[in-house]
């Protein structure tokens, strides 16, 4: 399997593909994805739940953990603020994930009420994360987001204080969603030394792999990108059908090539263990 900590390069960023079952990390790894991370909100779809802490730690880490068994590239995964607002809930949540077999995780410093962890305390949750990382049995990426940005809960010096001091406590990728536009994340690239993820998702898929590569990204994830775009789908196709009888929205790849997909995606060891 290949190294999850050494495909982070400054400038020359992988896709971090967002699956939220097997079937679309199959379908993700067999186009080319050489990692996954789940999405708490795409999961959150599955379980016919809204985003935001409604799905807990033991099923959050359950379903990345399902998916590395039924894939051979690293998996990590999204686990909103770490399910609880003090320190060692943190550090549980990566002691189990990396106990559960994941190559790594994130952790944000937004609470599930919205608001954002006083800047002492959002270090202290990082740092005792990071630290649990590092005592893992295995090597395990720990990212850790600044997301009051996208939130609207900081502005984007605060974001920056906040991945410096994130950094300072260990982190060994630093991301901030959203951050405005391509100069706000060159803003953030030059002012660490780890590497950052970018995320493309709303107004952010319109640049390019190019575009985020010379911004000095690492990684580009997806977030719930992909799953809405899904749904996006699902909506569409239902509203033609249910309003106006049409059916032509339904026309899509055959079984067969989905089939392929998903043989091609399980990988040499996956579903295995």
């Amino acid at each position: 399997m290949t190294d999850f900590r050494a495909m982070h390069v400054p400038g020359d960023p992988f896709i971090l593909a967002n699956a939220w079952d097997v079937g679309s990390a199959r379908m993700l790894v067999a186009l080319g994805a050489q990692a996954i991370a789940t999405s708490s909100a795409g999961f959150a779809f599955t379980r016919g739940l809204p985003d935001g802490g409604r799905v807990g730690r033991d099923e959050a880490i359950a379903h990345a953990a399902d998916l590395a068994k039924h894939v051979d590239v690293p998996i990590s995964a999204d686990l909103e603020d770490g399910y609880g607002p003090d320190p060692i809930d943190c550090a549980e949540t990566v002691q189990q994930s990396a106990l559960a077999g994941l190559a790594g995780c994130c952790i944000e410093d937004i609470a599930p009420d919205g608001t954002a962890y006083e800047f002492a305390a959002a270090v202290a949750r990082i740092e005792t994360a990071a630290l649990a990382a590092r005592q893992a049995t295995r090597d395990f990426v720990f990212c850790a987001r600044a997301d009051g940005v996208m939130t609207g809960a900081y502005d984007l010096d605060e974001a920056i204080r906040r991945l410096q001091a994130f950094e300072a406590a260990g982190a060994d990728v630093l991301y901030c969603p959203m951050p405005g536009e391509m100069n706000d994340l060159r803003r953030i690239t030059a002012s660490v030394s780890k590497p950052v993820n970018a995320l493309a998702a709303g107004p952010w898929t319109q640049s390019s792999r190019t575009d985020f590569a010379e911004a000095g990204a690492a990684r580009i994830s997806l977030g719930s990108a992909l799953a809405r775009a899904t749904h996006q789908v699902i909506r569409d196709a239902g509203q033609a059908m249910f309003i106006g009888g049409d059916f032509t929205k339904l026309g899509g790849i055959g079984s067969g090539e989905v089939d392929g997909y998903l043989q091609t995606g399980a990988g040499s060891t996956a579903g295995l263990s």
